[in-house]
């Protein structure tokens, strides 16, 4: 008689061997176990439990069917993608969009997307340094720019002097992106970044004026994609500031949706019998057009009599119009907030140039909008976040100094804590955006030109840029809010919303570019998902397909397992040992982020992008994942400086809490049908056992704060590369007053701490420390010298904290 067969786990081992299976599987899961080994697990388990040899073979054939690849391919793929483009449930996209997805490379950001970030090789990603050429142009060139430029009388003149212009032109500003070969300066992106930072610090108008030509312009579309003829003849030409160039781009109707252009070109035989193109635009909001001699332009080119036998439509194009040509209209201005920056509108009324004026000549016709996207995906990573880098180094040093000088009660405003908290914001967000500007330019300089994070740069510099100045005219108060030559905040505060507009408006750039576009880019697999099904390529579509589930079942293992051990199963690299647990929280965050993206992606389909607040706290937490790693990174660049760490702990704690606040969103509105119970459930418990999702400790705030109230190394380190007048131009330089009343009362607290002490003993009356020094001389609480330094510092402050004022007639006419 035969027995009946138990498996290994069952009976008396039930209770634990389930347990033990689920675990063995999200091991499985969790170290990207390739198909055939789940086969043998499952098998093996289905053996242990003593399963029936009729459903091993039902189990090992299902196996079969998805690892055979031809078999997988002709029998489940081929139909299941009939299937998907009969639904259409795979997103549409346009040829615009087309071009800006393949526009750039995929960088950081695609380990961040990937559940399984390698931070060894993060870590080990170049951290740029300037050569000694550029060093030389640093501390020349700018230097002297920067003393030259007078902040207040641009600002009261509305106008930036022909002397600076002059200065500009000559030492080659205008030219820093273009190659030595054609009489740049050829400069990398660093040192171009630099030179705008340190501008940025000192004067907005000029900055912009020397920003601009080395952006999105004709000299970067020149230098990528320009004819050998159209090099040779306008890049030594600008170089030398004898173009004035500018870009016309924005319509009325075309602001962030730049595809949707209205201008025209098209394309006729000339009574010459040679190619020409009659142009008509109406173009507004184009920077330094008023006094441009060659006009940038993008335009939809037509071609009726197809006379480049390519077709009518052909698309996009951008050209070259020298300013002077009958029919272009310039002169008039915008007025961008009172920013004494040239911004203008520029019509064109049946303009007429060549062919060869087309940017790449003839093969250039239609391709205009691809260059705009590879242009836009470096530059966006370089002038808006240097510009918003340089303004928060000068806020730092500027409310640093002010928070000693300024007194109330008796003490210097600093000491309270309703003060310490902005001004630990303050130095926090200096120390981050400088991370992020260094790790970009790093990846930038490999010529890597990643649109999804310069998107991210441009958003998030600008946003923390805004939130600095915006603390740091709290600290500042009436200082703040007096206009004068005294003023080193003001124009960045009125001139924040520019930098949040241009180059990408900040709300589409975040609901929009960073996930919307940076789903398909940076996923692994989604883009070629999308690309092939729309191409029926049944064999790229099954590649992309199941490295797609494989992708999506390891992620839901690794969030599981993350999430249970608080992250403690991530690979840490080689750091401090206070990163670790950050390192293991991001790659928990990652885990949990891909996932949580897939399961949008698949339940939303092409419904996804237009669920914007969704996209938008997609886009924080993929940011934040990026922001925390630039911030790793510049710690280990650093040196894993000791003092520094309150500034990495602070930040790093915000990203974690911003990251936390981003998943709550979804959790709370991604209403997915069948889902919910698991979205806000299950993940929803899961993230919030991260208690790291606190805010940054007071303990933190406070030791930022004193470290930007100290003259120190680590606050020259903290704004280094701003302009920095010498001490002694302080009656005529506002930061000279500052760091010069801030030098001198530091030097003074001792003598202070003295009579301070006296009062707390008695021996002098309770009455203010002015009031008690030759009382307190005369009693010998204090030394002679003591007494003249403490005399000395009273009139350097007080002198310090004054504001400017105006007649009548000067204040009605200072504009």
């Amino acid at each position: 008689m035969d027995l009946p067969y138990h498996g290994l786990l069952c009976g008396e081992n039930l209770i634990w061997s389930v347990p033990l299976a689920i675990l063995l599987l999200l091991f499985a899961g969790f170290f990207g176990s390739p198909l055939f080994v789940w086969a043998i697990i499952v098998l093996g388990l289905l053996c242990g439990f003593g399963a029936p040899m009729g459903l091993l073979i039902a189990v090992a054939v299902i196996f079969a069917l998805f690892i055979i690849t031809p078999i997988r391919r002709a029998l489940i793929t081929a139909p299941l993608l009939s299937l998907i483009k009969k639904l259409e449930f795979l997103p549409k996209i346009s040829e615009t969009e087309r071009t800006a997805l393949e526009a750039g490379v995929v960088w950081i950001e695609k380990d961040l997307f990937s559940g399984r970030p390698d931070f060894k090789s993060v870590l080990q990603e170049p951290y740029p340094q300037l050569t000694s050429e550029e060093k030389a142009f640093m501390n020349g060139p700018v230097e002297e720019l920067c003393r030259l430029v007078q902040p207040w009388e641009i600002w009261r003149n509305r106008e930036i002097p022909k002397e600076v212009w002059d200065f500009i032109k000559a030492k080659g500003f205008l030219g820093m992106i273009i190659p030595k070969e054609y009489g740049g300066l050829g400069f990398s992106a660093l040192a171009h970044s630099e030179v705008v930072s340190k501008l940025s610090s000192r004067s907005l108008p000029a900055s912009i004026s020397v920003m601009v030509p080395n952006s999105l312009g004709p000299a970067e579309l020149l230098v990528h994609y320009g004819t050998e003829e159209q090099k040779k003849y306008y890049l030594p030409r600008l170089a030398r500031g004898e173009e004035v160039p500018c870009f016309g781009l924005t319509e009325p109707t075309a602001g962030s949706d730049a595809g949707s252009i209205t201008s025209t070109g098209v394309l006729f035989k000339g009574p010459d019998g040679k190619i020409h193109i009659r142009l008509n635009w109406n173009k507004r909001w184009i920077t330094l057009a008023a006094i441009s001699t060659v006009i940038g332009l993008a335009f939809r080119l037509r071609d009726p009599e197809n006379l480049l036998g390519r077709g009518e439509d052909l698309g996009i194009t951008c050209a070259l119009i020298p300013a002077k040509t009958p029919g272009v209209v310039l002169g008039r201005r915008h007025d961008p907030l009172g920013i004494p920056f040239y911004n203008c509108p520029t019509q064109g009324k049946d303009v007429v140039v060549p062919l060869d004026a087309v940017v790449g000549g003839a093969e250039g016709c239609g391709k205009g909008w691809k260059m705009l996207m590879e242009c836009l995906a470096a530059g966006r990573g370089i002038s808006l976040p240097a510009q918003a880098t340089g303004g928060a180094k000068m806020a730092a040093r500027v409310v640093g100094a002010h928070a000693v000088i300024r007194r109330q009660f008796g003490v210097s405003i600093g000491k309270f804590e309703g003060v310490e908290e902005p001004m630990g914001r303050i130095g926090a967000a200096t120390y981050a955006l400088e991370a992020m500007r260094r790790f970009c330019l790093g990846a930038l300089d490999k010529g890597i030109k990643p649109p999804v994070v310069t998107a991210i740069q441009k958003y998030y510099s600008t946003e923390m840029g805004r939130k600095v100045v915006n603390d740091a005219m709290d600290v500042m108060g009436g200082a703040g809010i007096s206009l004068g030559h005294r003023n080193l905040i003001a124009e960045t505060y009125v001139a924040m919303p520019i930098g949040i507009t241009v180059e990408g408006a900040n709300i589409m750039t975040r609901t929009f570019m960073i996930f919307g576009q940076g789903a398909l880019r940076a996923h692994p697999y989604a883009y070629a998902e999308v690309s092939t099904a729309e191409a029926n390529d049944v064999k790229g579509f099954d590649q992309a397909f199941w490295g797609h589930i494989g992708h999506v079942t390891r992620n839901f293992c690794r969030s599981i397992l993350l999430s249970v051990s608080r992250g403690y199963l991530a690979a840490t690299p080689p750091c401090h040992p206070q990163m670790r647990r950050y390192f293991r929280r991001l790659s928990w965050t990652s885990a949990s982020f891909a996932i949580l993206s897939d399961i949008s992606m698949a339940a939303l389909g092409g419904q996804l992008k237009m669920k914007e607040k969704i996209t938008g706290r997609f886009a924080d937490i993929l940011a934040h994942m990026y922001i925390a790693t630039s911030i790793l990174r510049r710690f280990e660049a650093d040196g894993r400086r000791e003092e520094d760490l309150a500034f990495v702990h602070y930040n790093l704690k915000m990203c974690m809490a911003e990251i936390q606040k981003a998943f709550d969103g979804l959790f709370d509105n991604l209403k997915v049908p069948g889902l919910r119970w698991l979205i806000k459930g299950w993940f929803g418990a899961w993230s919030r056992i991260n208690s790291l999702g606190s805010q940054a400790s007071d303990g933190w705030s406070h030791a930022i704060s004193r470290a930007i109230m100290k003259d120190s190394e680590q606050r020259e380190r903290l704004t280094d590369g701003i302009f920095i007048p010498k001490e002694n131009e302080w009656q005529k330089e506002q930061l000279a007053r500052l760091d010069r009343a801030f030098r001198i009362s530091l030097k003074s607290e001792a003598a202070e701490q003295k009579i301070r002490k006296a009062i707390k003993d008695g021996v002098l009356p309770k009455k203010k420390v002015p009031m008690l020094m030759d009382e307190a001389r005369a009693k010998n609480i204090i030394s002679a010298d003591e007494l003249k330094l403490l005399q000395e510092s009273d009139q350097i402050r007080y002198d310090a904290i004054l504001v400017d004022d105006f007649s009548e007639d000067e204040y009605h006419n200072r504009a």
